[in-house]
């Protein structure tokens, strides 16, 4: 079996990095992006705030009073999600095989590639091109997978480089905290706690029995990854990816305000799945088929995102553009697509901390209990007669209506 060579690469403070480009003011100083009232939150910081105890997702008048003089700026996501897309053009044109794992992380499988060039050379090159083209910081991990590479990108951060040789995985992450594990949230990390595990090396030694008995498959998968055993594939990246549901009517409708509401459950229903899926979309489609059997649909590029009301307003938007027949209409639909994963960060320059904390509790809801068991008051009248398949796995949830239209 040949040997896997795996880089993951990762802006460094990626929102801040942009905003710096825009304004060198704003370099070796801290930065602070988000919703500027005192109820909203962290989206990004620098790594000269981050020494203050700064965090993504802090409220941001805790982060006002740890560093009242940091620079606060609101963020621009279409921006940054522009730049997202140059550098992604720039690793498509480098290499043969690349997974987008969220809006500013990487992994290239350079298998192979080492007797034309060298891999961490041509990882080092990629490093020098995506710097020089766009000026945004870059690092990145080399190693036979994709944990230890993610967890070497962490420790030559920032815009640094490191390769960890066949072998010397498990050595190499034994003395971090269990926290440097990929997929170690807040939740895990307090059960591990309680254990007795705060570095990676304690449960390097641990019966790997043991972890099946307490976290059940999760804990037998960050048993392997402590070992520094990984087996995932890069999985090659597919910018059309979507998810999508639609309704035909059993009676073709011209009434606007039930449509309307139609489509905003739809939209509600698949940015949870979008959630769900740990997912972000940056592109809308609204499809309409008339009486005649005439189809039109209409799209529009927006920031990388997963919240209800973003989702919502641009599909009503799009509707409102494309319905200019005024006819009746048979079918109407809804696709997110290019998709990359990522959670609800991208959605932090607008969203106070009192929303944010909305959608995790409404999440759980349906998690727990169904995905229609807790909706927006607009959507109350439209109720889902069941969906089928997962929407990540090539299949559609399916949502229907079954109010007289």
């Amino acid at each position: 079996m040949k040997e896997r060579q795996i880089s993951h690469m990762d802006l460094d403070s990626f929102f801040v990095s942009v905003e710096r480009l825009r304004n060198s003011a704003f370099n070796n100083k801290p930065v602070i992006i988000g919703g500027q009232s005192d109820r909203g939150v962290v989206a990004s910081c620098s790594y000269e705030a981050r020494k203050f105890g700064i965090h993504s997702a802090m409220p941001m008048k805790q982060a006002r009073q740890l560093c009242p003089d940091a620079v606060f700026i609101r963020g621009d996501s279409q921006l940054y999600s522009q730049y997202s897309h140059i550098v992604t053009d720039i690793i498509a044109e480098s290499v043969p095989l690349y997974e987008k794992s969220s809006i500013d992380e990487f992994y290239i499988d350079l298998s192979g590639m080492d007797r034309f060039f060298g891999t961490w050379k041509i990882a080092n090159e990629l490093k020098q091109r995506i710097e020089k083209e766009t000026g945004l910081p870059i690092s990145f991990g080399l190693s036979s997978n994709k944990t230890v590479s993610k967890v070497a990108t962490g420790t030559a951060k920032p815009a640094g480089q490191r390769k960890i040789d066949l072998g010397t995985e498990k050595l190499f992450l034994a003395p971090l905290s269990i926290k440097k594990i990929p997929g170690v949230g807040n939740e895990t990390y307090k059960t591990l706690h309680q254990l007795g595990i705060r570095y990676i090396k304690t449960l390097q030694d641990m019966p790997r029995e043991l972890m099946y008995r307490t976290l059940q498959k999760p804990g037998v998968d960050l048993w392997q990854k402590a070992q520094g055993i990984d087996e995932r594939p890069v999985i090659p990246y597919q910018e059309r990816k979507s998810i999508s549901t639609e309704r035909t009517f059993e009676n073709d409708t011209i009434d606007v305000i039930k449509l309307r509401e139609l489509l905003r459950a739809m939209a509600e229903n698949l940015a949870y799945q979008l959630r769900k899926g740990d997912k972000l979309c940056s592109c809308i489609t609204v499809k309409i088929r008339y009486t005649d059997f005439n189809t039109y649909s209409t799209q529009t590029k927006i920031p990388y995102t997963s919240a209800d009301h973003v989702i919502i307003k641009y599909t009503l938007e799009l509707f409102e553009k494309l319905f200019q027949r005024r006819q009746l209409i048979r079918l109407v639909g809804v696709r997110l697509s290019h998709l990359v994963s990522g959670g609800m960060q991208i959605n932090l320059f607008e969203d106070t901390e009192e929303l944010v904390n909305l959608y995790e509790a409404m999440d759980k809801i349906r998690n727990r209990y169904g995905d229609h068991a807790v909706k927006r008051a607009s959507s109350m009248d439209v109720k889902s007669l069941g969906r089928s398949g997962n929407p990540f796995d090539g299949q559609s949830p399916i949502l229907l209506a079954n109010r007289r239209m």
